[in-house]
C-alpha cells in the first residue's frame, strides 16, 4: 500500500512540477528574449533529467551496474518512442529547423558514441567491455561541447522566434515556479523509483528489466509531463526539445559522471539494448527532415515501445 501510494503521489507531483517549470521556464525566455527551443534544451531538460542523474550516480556509487546503466539506455528509449509519441498524439509536432540541423544530429551521434565505448569486446577483444573513467571524462567533455553551442544558440537567436502563446509572469514569480517545479519533479521522481521497484521487486523481476522499463520509465516521468504538458499548449519546441535535450543529458552529462565515479560494465544490459538507442535516434533523425511528427507516427513509436518491452519479458 506505502509503495501504490508514493507511486500516485510521485505521479501527482511530478504532473504539477512539469507545469510549473513550463510555464516559469517559458516565462523567463520571453522576459529575457532566449527562444524556447534553448530553454527546453538547458533549464527544462537539465530540470527533469535530475532524476536520471540521482538514480545512476547512486547506482554507480554502490556499483549497480544495471541501474546506473539500465536507467540511461531505458530513459532514452522511453524518451524518444514514449514521450515524443504521446506528445505528437496530443498535436502533432512541428521540427523546428535548429533541431534538425543540430540538436537531433547531436543526439544521434550522442547514442553512437555510447555504442562505440560499450563495444569493446567486438572492437579490440576486451575481456570486460564497458565504460572507463578516461572514457568518461571524454563524454563530460562532448556534453561541454554541447552547452557552448547552447549558448550560441542562446545568445545569437533573434526575439522573433519566441513564441506567443507563452504566459508572462513578474521575473521573482517565474524563478519561483522554476525552483518549485524542480523541486516537485526530482521529490515526485524519486517517490515513483521507490514505489516502483518495491512493487517490481515483489513481482520477481530482475533488476536489468527493472532499470529499463520501471525505473527509466519512473525517472523519464518528469520529461513525459513537462512535454505533454507543452504539446497541449501547442509549444513544440519545448515538447521536441525537452526530449532532444534530456537525451544528450543523459548519455554525455549523466554517463560521464556516473563512469567517472567509477567504471561502468554491461552487467546484463546487453548490446542490443544500446544498439536500439542508436537505431531509434536514427529514426528520429530521418524523420525529422519531414518537419513533422504526426499523431500516426507518434503511435507508431508508441506500438515499437510495447514491441520492446514484451521482448524483455520474453526474454527474462
Amino acid at each position: 500500500m506505502i509503495s501504490i501510494l508514493l507511486l500516485t503521489g510521485g505521479v501527482i507531483a511530478v504532473l504539477i512540477g512539469a507545469n510549473f517549470l513550463v510555464d516559469g521556464a517559458s516565462s523567463l525566455a520571453k522576459k529575457l528574449q532566449v527562444s524556447d527551443l534553448v530553454i527546453g534544451l538547458t533549464v527544462v531538460a537539465f530540470g527533469t533529467s535530475t532524476p536520471e542523474l540521482t538514480v545512476s550516480v547512486f547506482s554507480s556509487m554502490q556499483g549497480e551496474v544495471d541501474l546506473a546503466l539500465g536507467n540511461v539506455v531505458g530513459s532514452n528509449l522511453f524518451n524518444t518512442m514514449v514521450i515524443l509519441g504521446i506528445a505528437a498524439m496530443i498535436y502533432p509536432l512541428q521540427v523546428h529547423s535548429n533541431t534538425i540541423w543540430k540538436e537531433i544530429p547531436m543526439s544521434l551521434l550522442a547514442a553512437l558514441v555510447l555504442l562505440a565505448l560499450v563495444s569493446d569486446r567486438w572492437l579490440d577483444g576486451a575481456a570486460n567491455p564497458g565504460i572507463s573513467r578516461a572514457e568518461g571524462l571524454a563524454l563530460l567533455g562532448f556534453f561541454s561541447i554541447f552547452l557552448y553551442y547552447t549558448f550560441l544558440v542562446a545568445k545569437n537567436t533573434p526575439p522573433k522566434e519566441l513564441h506567443n502563446v507563452v504566459k508572462t509572469y513578474p521575473v521573482y514569480l517565474s524563478l519561483l515556479m522554476v525552483a518549485g517545479g524542480l523541486i516537485l519533479l526530482v521529490v515526485g521522481g524519486r517517490w515513483i523509483v521507490i514505489g516502483a521497484v518495491e512493487i517490481a521487486e515483489r513481482l520477481g523481476m530482475s533488476k536489468s528489466i527493472i532499470a529499463l522499463t520501471i525505473v527509466a520509465a519512473g525517472t523519464s516521468i518528469p520529461e513525459l509531463a513537462t512535454s505533454a504538458v507543452a504539446a497541449f499548449k501547442k509549444n513544440a519546441d519545448i515538447a521536441v526539445g525537452n526530449v532532444v535535450g534530456s537525451n544528450i543529458f543523459n548519455i554525455f552529462m549523466i554517463l560521464g559522471v556516473s563512469a567517472v565515479i567509477k567504471p561502468l560494465g554491461l552487467g546484463s544490459i546487453t548490446i542490443l539494448d544500446i544498439s536500439l538507442v542508436a537505431v531509434i535516434s536514427l529514426v528520429l533523425f530521418i524523420k525529422s527532415y519531414n518537419y513533422t511528427v504526426s499523431r500516426v507516427e507518434g503511435g507508431l513509436l508508441l506500438l515499437m515501445y510495447v514491441a520492446y518491452v514484451v521482448y524483455l519479458i520474453l526474454q527474462s
